[in-house]
């Protein structure tokens, strides 16, 4: 059985340190005094742990932007052997919880948007949105999720108070129209083929993302930046023209996000 709680105690970030070499297989990058320092001060760090041991963790810490306060969720990370279990969206249900009895309002973070997980656990499950893409966010990064490859991510908002969040709102679509499709080269590879582009004005659009992208970029790179630059152009556009995302469909070999315009959601009056 898997154990939620809040992390306060400097044991406790010392473990929290030891699960990020294991997850990311690199140095850590949260030193133990800053990660007690945040905790004391407005941050929360929830963690996972079947029996004594800790298998996931959250890390976020208090932000400010525009005269608000929010909670930037910046890491989560789950042993390999504990994932697909549920562990990550219990960890934000708790960070959640624990977010709103200290006043926050608004979490934000990143994911890569090709990462269809991340993408179907912080869209569909937990009904953030996005409508902010950040080219590169962290320059070159080389752990093993990441290396080789710009660094670019979706900024999810997560209006936890809001009517969209706490009603789990699922938006009424009568047409989606698909701004590219996926096809298979003779390798059996994915591709990403676009659409004729015309003006935005649709009620609702898609974008089709490769269900498994660690898996293309591990046989071949160049296709994988090809997915990466097509996407990034095409999710730059439909923020561009007001609209966000809201749902990634899952589908035997992709992926399909769900864009709608963001002043039709229920955000609570941001």
């Amino acid at each position: 059985m898997i154990n939620i709680c809040e992390l306060k105690t400097m044991n406790e970030m010392e473990q929290v340190q030891e699960l990020e070499r294991k997850v990311w297989g690199m140095d850590p990058v949260l030193p133990t005094h800053q990660t007690l320092t945040a905790v004391k001060n407005g941050g929360i760090i929830i963690g996972a742990f079947d029996g004594e041991k800790l298998v996931g963790f959250s890390y976020g810490f208090s932000g400010f932007q525009n005269g608000k306060s929010y909670l930037c969720s910046h890491m989560l990370g789950i042993d390999e052997a504990y994932r697909s279990q549920g562990i990550g969206e219990m960890l934000k249900r708790s960070q959640c919880k624990v977010a709103i009895e200290k006043g926050y309002s608004l979490i934000k973070w990143t994911y890569d948007p090709l990462e269809t997980r991340n993408a179907f656990l912080n869209l569909t499950k937990l009904n953030g949105i996005c409508n902010t893409y950040i080219e590169n966010c962290y320059g070159e990064m080389n752990d093993n999720l990441n290396q080789g490859l710009p660094s670019d991510r979706f900024e999810v908002h997560w209006y936890v108070k809001s009517p969209h969040v706490v009603e789990k709102h699922v938006p009424n679509i009568q047409s989606i129209l698909p701004l590219n499709t996926l096809a298979f080269n003779e390798k059996g590879q994915p591709v990403c083929i676009t659409e004729q582009e015309n003006e935005l004005t649709g009620q609702a659009y898609s974008i089709t993302v490769p269900k498994d992208f660690q898996g293309l970029k591990a046989v071949s790179e160049d296709l994988a930046l090809d997915w990466r630059l097509k996407t990034r152009r095409l999710f730059q556009k439909l923020f561009h023209a007001g609209y966000a995302a809201v749902q990634l469909e899952k589908h035997d070999t992709n992926g399909k996000y769900i864009f709608i315009k963001k002043d039709t959601l229920e955000l609570g009056g941001e």
